[in-house]
């Protein structure tokens, strides 16, 4: 399965997060690396000191992935301006061709 517009790719199956119990919320391009984070947590009680290099993994996947959604956004909004300031810019009153 593969997300529209991500670089990621969608690694972990809809059966393997059913399974795991995964939220609906958390089941992105991150979740292959948050099922056997959450298993961990489990097995060690939830302790914050343990899991430290799982918990890190999946933080800078998910990072990765805002980050993404931040740079097409930013994309997004310069298009947007761009055809903006084409709109108010008009028809102008001297064409280009009475300046040669």
């Amino acid at each position: 399965m593969e997300v529209e517009g991500s670089s990621k790719k969608m690694i972990a199956t809809q059966e393997e997060m059913v399974q795991a119990k995964v939220p609906l919320a958390y089941r992105d391009q991150c979740a292959h690396l948050l099922i056997p984070l959450n298993k961990c947590r489990q097995s060690d009680f939830y302790l914050p000191w343990k899991c430290e290099d799982e918990r890190h993994v999946y933080e800078k996947c998910e990072y990765e992935l805002v980050m993404e959604r931040l740079l097409k956004m930013q994309k997004i909004r310069e298009q947007e301006d761009k055809i903006k300031q084409q709109k108010k810019q008009g028809i102008p009153l001297i064409p280009n061709t009475a300046n040669v």
